[in-house]
């Protein structure tokens, strides 16, 4: 594949955004993640994504703060680059519905498509399914919108608990459910994603990868065997790219995260290709996105 060749305009399904200024992130805190303990804001993003042929973005939530949604979609209003956002809110409080109602009234809530909670860090590992939990994600689905998770291993049977008990909200699995990529251990992790993915109502995100990996001597190879579960577990109608910028950082730069996404995929048909890239983002977070040709730069991966 030369660098003229055209494919349709990717959807970056999930990426994040910070500015220190206006709230610390405190989940940045030791030596190892101290590159990411800067400003990322969309000036930043916006020329890596473009050059890597990106036309639209979905900004997904980062901390569990009320202040954050609200300005996330006042951003993605006045931005002809973030086609959606994924927001927070507290799905345990007895007044979800009313919150996600003044949100998608609110300066930008057309761009709210979606709602994450940090349950990977949750100590419970049945938070998913507890009572009040049930009614809040019950919220989410009257209101249109899908429901992003972000879940460890171990939680990925409560995950397909709650989507079994809930058939009409679509659950978006971020980061394949983190798997033991850097251990290479594959066996339990892929028995729950073939569980979820047996669920018509679940979607994955082909994400977060590369940080899952040993940061400083991944490969593609090392890759290929989780890749190659979820595209054979969901189908390419039911997966999306998505670069988890800037956290993606500190294992590889959005050309590589790109790339190899593209090699993890090159054994797809053009259709199924624009399925992962475009399609299912734009299916599922019922994004306001026309595909348009776009360059792709190729980026050597490790």
């Amino acid at each position: 594949m030369t660098g003229a060749e055209t494919v349709p305009g990717i959807v970056d399904a999930h990426h994040h955004m910070w500015d220190l200024s206006v709230r610390d992130q405190d989940w940045i805190s030791g030596d190892e993640l101290a590159p990411l303990r800067r400003d990322f804001t969309l000036a930043d993003l916006a020329p890596e994504a473009r050059a890597a042929g990106v036309t639209a973005t979905v900004l997904v939530q980062t901390i569990t703060v009320p202040e954050e949604t609200p300005e996330f979609l006042a951003l993605a209003a006045d931005s002809d680059l973030v086609a959606g956002v994924v927001g927070w809110t507290d799905l345990t409080a007895p007044d979800v519905a009313e919150t996600l109602a003044r949100l998608r009234a609110g300066f930008g809530g057309e761009h709210l498509v979606g709602i994450r909670h940090q349950v990977q860090g949750e100590p419970d590992p049945r938070w998913l399914v507890r009572p009040e939990v049930l009614r809040g994600l019950s919220a989410v689905a009257d209101a249109g919108l899908v429901h992003d998770l972000v879940v460890k291993p171990h939680q990925l049977a409560a995950a397909v608990e709650a989507a079994e008990r809930l058939p009409g909200l679509t659950f978006v699995l971020d980061h394949l459910g983190k798997p033991p990529i850097a251990s290479g251990e594959l066996g339990p992790w892929a028995q729950q994603i073939r569980r979820l993915a047996a669920l018509p109502n679940t979607v994955c995100k082909l994400s977060g990868m590369v940080t899952e990996a040993d940061w400083g001597s991944w490969t593609t190879a090392a890759l290929v065997p989780y890749a190659d579960t979820v595209l054979d577990a969901f189908g390419p109608g039911r997966l999306m790219f998505g670069s988890d910028w800037p956290v993606c950082r500190l294992a590889a730069t959005y050309a590589q995260v790109i790339a190899v996404a593209r090699e993890l995929t090159a054994g797809l048909g053009p259709a199924e290709r624009h399925d992962v890239f475009t399609g299912t983002a734009v299916r599922t977070y019922d994004l306001p996105v026309t595909a348009r040709p776009a360059p792709l730069q190729e980026t050597p991966c490790a």
